[in-house]
């Protein structure tokens, strides 16, 4: 047995030239994802197919795998697993082949789709009146609709051998990865940017992924785990980088000296300015995000065009005019949306009353007292890590935090503060009444510079509004080896 590769659709009506490069770069894609498993695979280039040859004494548990990776390659639109066999006129081309097809076109419509090379003393035409009425006797219930058909009956005769396929499987689609170059995608962990990048991959770009760290080591170590299973599962014929920036100092300079309504804006400027620079360096001619417009305040078309001045390369939106439900359902079909459902929501900075439509003028001046030196250290503490490391460098797992739900469980401990780390415009909303416990203002974005100084007899609990920063900040600290912080979530007053 082996397998045959039907190229995707839009390859097929490609010049000759360029039909040709392509199935070149696809057959080199189809070894490079199934020799780590087998360095004897074969893959023999046709016009309008691959044919994969496996060993034969491979064992179930590697062809299974190698299965599995065919449908996901991009470039391939159907996988056939196909046997030859000798035959000996119509009559044992149907003996063959109607009993593999009598249960699948019980009570459907279906039609016989014949192809012929060699000399034969009947046609094609032949080949599927014959077929399609033995297939009739067998299935009484089945009916024939050449239009409209559920089900089709491949029938091929090569010379003296007729091919039988076994089993079909769809492929991916789209074009061979490499042909269409190269990007850099912005990727956070979220529904959005694994689809992204996802579809620019089925597209035949080659991406990189760029990581900008608001959360810490937790933050990351989720990201890592979506990263990897995007490249293994759907690029894995080409090696990429993941890079990650630290941009906790950036988010703390923002909160700094950017007005609350232009915080979201200025705070993506800032990532596709750095990201800019980064892809610049590496080559990359061009930026994928995850926006869609209208989902947050931030991807109205205006706040868009101001966000893409502040990058010299161009910024590719693949999901821009997509649903959130659509993009929920296709993280769940690549399965990546069990990452996001598993990480902590985080958003760099949280605007009261963000510009839906910002102007220029005031982005400027929102800028103009920001220290880019912040920026630049941020870019130049950028790590890098190729994707066939990635599993074996995720950050490890983090130790558990001290965590209090109640005054009550806060009072009954005397070695114990609280520290209240929302900015100083949240605190003053929504004041934090804890009068027998003893209290610390320290913002967020000042904790991690600040949290060595405080003595390390008392153990210091982090409060936020959601519990989500608090908890990010905890396991910042855990990972420096501040094991006397955790964190302190009201739930009584919810």
């Amino acid at each position: 047995m082996y397998y045959l590769l039907k190229l995707f659709p839009e390859i097929t009506i490609k010049s000759r030239s360029v039909r040709r490069h392509m199935i070149r770069c696809l057959a080199s894609n189809v070894r490079n994802t199934l020799r780590p498993l087998d360095p004897r695979v074969k893959v023999q280039e046709r016009w309008d197919i691959l044919q994969v040859a496996l060993p034969d004494d491979l064992i179930p548990a590697h062809q299974e795998e190698m299965q599995e990776r065919l449908t996901r390659i991009p470039g391939i639109h159907e996988v056939q697993a196909v046997e030859e066999v000798d035959f000996d006129g119509l009559e044992d081309i149907a003996r063959q082949v109607v009993p593999l097809w009598q249960q699948a076109i019980a009570g459907r419509r279906f039609r016989v789709t014949a192809k012929r090379r060699g000399e034969h003393d009947f046609t094609s035409a032949d080949m599927e009146r014959h077929l399609g009425t033995q297939l009739l006797a067998a299935a009484p219930t089945a009916r024939v609709d050449l239009r409209h058909a559920e089900v089709e009956v491949p029938v091929q005769v090569v010379d003296a051998r007729l091919r039988l396929i076994r089993q079909r499987w769809p492929g991916l689609g789209g074009y061979p990865l490499g042909m269409q170059g190269q990007a850099m995608t912005l990727i956070s962990g979220g529904y959005d940017s694994p689809v992204a990048a996802w579809r620019m991959i089925r597209r035949g770009i080659k991406s990189h992924f760029l990581f900008f760290n608001l959360g810490g080591p937790e933050h990351e170590r989720g990201v890592r785990e979506v990263t990897h299973h995007l490249w293994q599962r759907y690029s894995l014929s080409h090696r990429v980088n993941f890079i990650s920036v630290p941009f906790e100092p950036v988010v703390a300079e923002i909160l700094k000296t950017v007005p609350d309504s232009l915080m979201g804006v200025v705070l993506k400027r800032m990532m596709v300015r750095a990201a800019s620079r980064i892809a610049q360096r590496a080559r990359v001619p061009a930026l994928v995000t995850g926006d869609a417009i209208a989902q947050v305040s931030s991807q109205t078309l205006t706040n868009l065009a101001l966000i893409d001045e502040a990058s010299s390369l161009p910024v590719l939106r693949p999901l821009l005019t997509e649903d959130k439900q659509a993009i929920i359902d296709q993280a769940r079909r690549i399965d990546t949306a069990r990452f996001a459902e598993a990480m902590p929501e985080y958003c760099g900075v949280i605007s009261k009353r963000p510009h839906t439509r910002a102007r220029r003028d005031q982005v400027a001046a929102a800028e103009a007292g920001f220290d880019f030196g912040v920026l630049d250290a941020a870019i130049e503490a950028a790590t890098l890590t190729r994707s066939d490391s990635l599993g074996d460098t995720m950050v490890p797992a983090p130790q558990a935090l001290l965590t209090l739900d109640s005054p009550a469980a806060l009072a009954a401990a005397d070695d114990v503060s609280v520290i209240d780390i929302r900015p100083p415009g949240e605190r003053e909303e929504a004041p934090l009444a804890l009068p027998e416990v003893p209290r610390l203002e320290i913002p967020f974005y000042e904790l991690q510079q600040r949290a060595e100084a405080l003595p390390d007899d008392r153990r210091y609990l982090l409060y936020c509004d959601q519990g989500v920063m608090s908890r990010l900040q905890a396991l910042h600290l855990h990972d420096r080896g501040l094991t006397h912080f955790g964190v302190y979530r009201n739930t009584a007053s919810r």
